[in-house]
């Protein structure tokens, strides 16, 4: 009778390429050999590599052996383009079915990382809050990402960035050092409640001890609105914990803003951004529709003007590296930035790739990847 199939080898079975799995029938059958598998991307990444190995040593747990990881580039540490992350060495038999798995948990997080550790030094002195989940395929990706954001904040905090202070939901909060997510209002809460006014007495009344953060685009009114709510609000304002949040979608401009209003504000507290030459796509950053650098300068003064200089301004929408660089350019006076836009965009960008690079301790690899042959100075993890 055939030994019983457990859980996660049934899972590597299903979801492995077949040719790996063949490759393993093979192995066994015409005898094992102790392999070096050297892992790299095809362009700079920020070392994201704990997911794969966490994975690695369940298996390598689950099938009796163990897999002897050298990590030569430690979590955080920013790798060039080709250069291997980590060599992973043991029985062919034991990892020829794991390629398509282990470069699936490597990929995407060290690219989301290197995304985060960007935007996180673009605007260094701005907090970050991670809001990914929505945009994630399940459960999987939204911790994988989580763990980039993390991974990415921390090697921007070691260079003196905020970074990202939490992420939005319960279940990833861990990565940021946290019990729980944060976060405080959608815009179906303003909707049910009536009035953006409204809807801040409602949640202050459920979570009074919780800093006030409102979305104040849902009404296109975003200074009136943000204004009332502050009034409204007076002592929490001027005590500094009411915060505005603009979410203004890319359809239309921030209230009381046109092209040119949004050039004249600009012109009034970061003329340099505006007078260089700038793509379409800086432009709409710096003076378009949607939440832009204009945007928040303009809803800065409005609050300052009203006396609440403590009013901190939350903004989100599409905040990844390059809205980031250009916000930094025009001093965009943000406090917070909310957003999931580390998530790669372009996904052929995060596909790991894996070469076997020793055969019972001899050097050998296919022609072309001669740059993957172990060096040494590897850092050993546990594996």
């Amino acid at each position: 009778m055939d030994a019983p199939v457990s859980g996660l080898a049934a899972d590597i079975a299903a979801r492995t390429d077949v040719y790996f799995n063949r490759t393993r029938q093979v192995v066994e059958r015409f005898g094992d050999k102790r392999v070096t598998y050297a892992v790299f991307l095809r362009r700079p990444v920020i070392s994201a590599p704990r997911l794969m190995l966490d994975w690695l040593a369940r298996v390598a747990a689950e099938r009796g052996t163990t897999f002897d990881i050298d990590v030569t580039h430690p979590e955080g540490s920013w790798t060039g383009a080709g250069e291997p992350l980590v060599y992973i060495t043991g029985s062919f038999a034991l990892l020829s079915d794991l390629e398509t798995i282990f470069l699936q948990k490597i990929g995407p997080a060290c690219v989301a990382a290197h995304n985060a550790y960007q935007m996180c030094l673009a605007l260094p002195s701005v907090a970050f809050l991670a809001m990914e989940a929505r945009h994630c395929a399940g459960a999987e990706m939204q911790e994988m990402m989580a763990y980039a954001a993390a991974v990415g904040s921390r090697a921007a905090q070691r260079e003196g960035a905020t970074g990202f202070i939490g992420n939005a939901n319960d279940g990833t909060a861990h990565w940021f050092g946290n019990p729980t997510g944060l976060g405080t209002m959608p815009h179906a809460l303003i909707g049910y409640a009536g009035s953006t006014v409204r809807a801040a007495e409602m949640f202050h009344e459920t979570f009074p001890d919780t800093v006030l953060t409102v979305l104040v685009d849902y009404f296109g009114r975003e200074v009136s609105d943000g204004l009332t709510v502050c009034e409204r609000f007076r002592p929490l304002a001027e005590a500094g914990r009411v915060q505005v949040r603009l979410d203004t979608h890319g359809g239309r401009f921030l209230e009381g803003l046109d092209p040119a209003e949004s050039y004249a504000v600009l012109e009034r507290h970061a003329p340099g951004a505006i007078r260089r030459y700038r793509s379409d796509t800086e432009l709409r950053y710096l003076v378009g529709t949607g939440v832009s650098a204009a945007a928040i300068w303009r809803m800065r003064e409005a609050l300052n003007a009203a006396g609440f200089p403590k009013v901190r301004i939350v903004a989100s929408s599409g905040f990844g590296v390059d809205k980031c660089r250009v916000m930094a350019d025009a001093r965009a006076p943000v406090d917070v930035v909310g957003t999931g836009s580390f998530i790669p965009d372009v996904w052929g960008e995060t596909y790991a790739t894996a070469d076997i690079v020793e055969y019972d301790g001899v050097p050998m690899v296919k022609v072309g990847r001669e740059f993957l042959l172990r060096r040494n100075g590897a850092r050993k993890a546990n594996g």
